[in-house]
């Protein structure tokens, strides 16, 4: 992986969902609602409902939706209850692929995913058949022109990163889930911004598309992304820096 960035991946494939604000922040809701009925309404003693917070407010999603989001998790609002799901197959190339998914009706998420990986040249597989191939972690991304290696690593090591590492034009910070929300508050303590924060999934290896096998991929990733149950695709395929500049072009 050295030389890779996990980041430019992300990126790319992110891009045209998170133009579409009203089904990002439906997503994002969803995610809150979890947290909330998983660990309770305080966001001080719940990391997770605290984590999906921050994602909110990145994307500017309003107070009054993140509180009703909350509401809705606790019960106080009533509704049907979303729970979340793990689904995991592979796509075209042998690519891993793992989606997490908040539904409040499996019998219908399931069919609807096992159709887009087959339209897509993918199968949905078992449980487990792809997940021992990738790390949950948190990953904060700065650029370089923002604030330096030897800064970060001072600042977020002592709020308990794993790792902070240089690729490209951007520095990537890896930390355990547990511990995302105490190096965000250390960064946006010393005003140092992010190209991108969120806890995903990190594949363990890689497999190395060319352009148009990256095409094939991104058609799955991308129909994934878009499905409103989906709330993160992870995937372990690799984009070069010149196949990376024929897809955006």
């Amino acid at each position: 992986m050295a030389g890779h960035s996990q980041y430019s991946n992300i990126k790319h494939r992110k891009a045209a969902v998170d133009s579409k604000r009203a089904r990002l922040w439906t997503k994002l809701s969803r995610a809150i609602a979890v947290a909330a009925r998983l660990g309770g309404a305080d966001p001080n003693s719940n990391s997770r409902l605290k984590t999906a917070i921050i994602d909110a407010r990145a994307v500017s999603m309003p107070k009054d939706n993140i509180e009703r989001a909350i509401k809705a998790g606790t019960g106080e609002l009533g509704g049907d209850a979303v729970e979340e799901v793990l689904y995991e197959g592979y796509g075209p190339h042998g690519v891993a692929v793992m989606c997490e998914v908040m539904t409040d009706n499996r019998n219908r998420t399931a069919p609807e995913l096992r159709k887009l990986f087959e339209k897509f040249g993918g199968n949905l597989g078992a449980t487990g058949c792809v997940a021992y191939l990738f790390d949950r972690k948190g990953l904060f991304v700065v650029s370089k022109d923002k604030a330096t290696e030897e800064q970060l690593i001072e600042l977020v090591l002592e709020a308990g990163a794993e790792d902070v590492r240089a690729v490209d034009q951007v520095i990537e910070i890896l930390t355990t889930p547990d511990r995302f929300s105490q190096v965000n508050e250390v960064l946006e303590a010393a005003e140092i911004p992010c190209e991108s924060k969120q806890v995903t999934r990190i594949p363990q290896t890689s497999v190395a598309l060319d352009v148009e096998q990256a095409r094939e991929v991104l058609q799955l990733i991308d129909a994934l992304d878009d499905h409103d149950d989906v709330q993160n695709v992870s995937a372990n395929f690799e984009l070069s820096a010149e196949v990376l500049a024929v897809l955006n072009q």
